[in-house]
């Protein structure tokens, strides 16, 4: 199990370009599509992962590898994970200087900026359509994007503004319980 598990992580961190979020519907279809856990055991984990520091993809791995086989598993993944990116950039910096200045390579780059983009968007989708999210719920994730791209807002304000948000929304409530 654990070399099957490490072969799997290696299949998907060789084949996603684009990182974590990108390698998310296919660290999700290799896990669900394996019995190995179900889709509402996944969505749990992927807002987990969101939360904790690092790398996501490394962060998903783990917890993948240790609920399926402890410790020696978290292990399997995570280097399953980390080993091809590492030996395809190690690969890059190794050959850099002979094709800095490539005009095909920095065309595929940019070929790819839109595959990246739809790669990241679907498990979006379908994490918003699993747990039933309604078009109301949608328009503050839509209106930050939109913030951030078109308004060129920091994220850095983005997040102390939900956190101001947040502690006046939470506040109201305790306080709007306690008059109760």
């Amino acid at each position: 199990m654990y070399w099957t598990l490490f072969l799997t992580f290696v299949k998907i961190g060789t084949f996603t370009i684009g990182g974590g979020y990108a390698m998310l519907p296919l660290i999700q279809r290799e896990v669900v599509d394996h019995g190995w856990m179900t889709k509402e055991d996944f969505i749990d984990i992927f807002a987990v992962t969101q939360s904790l520091p690092g790398i996501f993809a490394v962060n998903i791995s783990i917890f993948v590898g240790y609920k399926l086989r402890k410790n020696l598993g978290a292990l399997c993944c995570a280097l399953g994970t980390i080993l091809p990116s590492f030996l395809i950039i190690l690969a890059i910096a190794l050959f850099f200087t002979h094709v800095r200045d490539n005009e095909w390579i920095e065309k595929a780059f940019k070929g790819l900026r839109p595959a990246v983009v739809a790669l990241i968007a679907v498990p979006c989708l379908t994490t918003a359509r699993s747990i039933k999210l309604s078009y109301k719920q949608l328009v503050i994730p839509i209106g930050v994007a939109l913030l951030i791209w078109l308004g060129g807002v920091s994220p850095a304000w983005i997040i102390l503004a939900a956190i101001a948000g947040g502690l006046i929304y939470g506040l109201k409530i305790k306080n709007s319980k306690l008059i109760k």
